[in-house]
């Protein structure tokens, strides 16, 4: 299980102060989401590898978030996040998101 909790005003000041970040952190179908939908999924990622174990090496573009037809998000995974998973025997992640007050945060479990 991991959790991540962003601040999103820093985070976008973080994002302005540093533009490459946003192709660093994001792949194209997340890039243009509103800030606080960046912020959340940027928590989502970070617990993301937390529940992983915060490997060294794994891309932040091999784990997209996105949502289904009822609204719930859920990660789209390759390269190496999907290497880390096959070595951790997980098959499936579960991920909340929510953004409010200011702040954005995730909670993601592994299940294998």
């Amino acid at each position: 299980m991991g959790i991540d909790v962003v601040e999103i005003d820093r985070f976008a000041q973080k994002l302005a102060d540093t533009p490459e970040m946003r192709d660093r952190l994001f792949t194209p179908s997340e890039r243009d989401l509103p800030i606080r939908s960046l912020a959340a999924r940027f928590a989502a990622k970070e617990a993301l590898s937390k529940a992983l174990g915060a490997p060294p090496g794994m891309s932040w573009q091999d784990a997209e978030v996105d949502k289904n037809s009822d609204g719930q998000p859920y990660f789209r995974t390759g390269g190496t996040v999907q290497a880390r998973m096959s070595a951790l025997d997980v098959d499936a992640l579960h991920l909340s998101l929510t953004h409010d007050g200011g702040i954005a945060s995730a909670v993601c479990i592994a299940e294998g």
